[in-house]
């Protein structure tokens, strides 16, 4: 290929796919700011309220940086990421065989927010062995499309990329939707042959904590389809 076509080539996707890429990530960026203020809203009001019924039960919003922010309820932790890269879906994706995004293809590249779930004890006894799960991931496009891939209510609720623009109140919805399902996925025991044996020196050491690992299904196997819950 001649030089000069090679820097046109090269000058052409800078002015388009990245300078696209840009739009998203500035997009998605907006998304996690307005989500942020969202998560600090829904807590200060539940707080309120399960104040005035029990006061053991907090509800604690922490802004942990630009791209991270928690938000624990009761015993546990929603842990809110967004990822700094844009992504591209497989040509055999759903979304990839949408009109709305056959007409232009750089609608399906989308910034990511992810939500884990992990329990608070695992924080504040420094059970650092201890597993969360991921529960979601909102995908956002430059035009701030959006659809939800997750469990329960976040997975089926969320999901037509085609329609749906995100607006403050979808983004309240869909924090509300991840409270509901983490308070409704429950801790289950784990399987007694992972915690029969015991060193003395993890007792002598005050390691207990540390060595018997802790997660709402550890131990059981997630179904491809469906709920963990279920």
């Amino acid at each position: 290929m001649p030089k000069e076509l090679s820097k046109d080539a090269i000058l052409r996707l800078l002015k388009t796919k990245s300078a696209m890429k840009q739009d998203v990530y500035e997009r998605t960026l907006e998304v996690f700011q307005e989500l942020k203020t969202v998560i600090r809203e829904v807590s200060v009001e539940l707080s309120k309220e399960i104040a005035k019924v029990d006061k053991r039960v907090s509800i604690v919003y922490t802004d942990k940086g630009e791209f991270e922010v928690e938000l624990k309820v009761a015993g546990d932790v929603l842990f809110f990421h967004m990822h700094t890269n844009v992504f591209e879906f497989d040509r055999s994706h759903q979304i990839r065989k949408s009109s709305y995004v056959k007409e232009d293809e750089s609608r399906s590249y989308c910034g990511t927010i992810s939500v884990y779930n992990f329990l608070a004890d695992s924080f504040k006894y420094n059970r650092v062995n201890d597993v969360g799960y991921l529960i979601g991931r909102l995908f956002v496009n430059r035009e701030k499309h959006y659809f939800v891939e997750g469990r329960k209510q976040l997975g089926f609720l969320y999901n037509d990329f085609s329609k749906n623009v995100l607006d403050k109140e979808m983004v309240r919805k869909i924090v509300e939707a991840a409270i509901l399902y983490c308070l409704e996925f429950d801790l289950y025991t784990p399987p007694f042959d992972s915690i029969r044996e015991l060193k003395v020196a993890e007792i002598l050491e005050n390691t207990l904590n540390m060595k018997v690992q802790t997660g709402k299904r550890l131990g059981f196997r997630f179904q491809s389809e469906g709920d963990p819950g279920e």
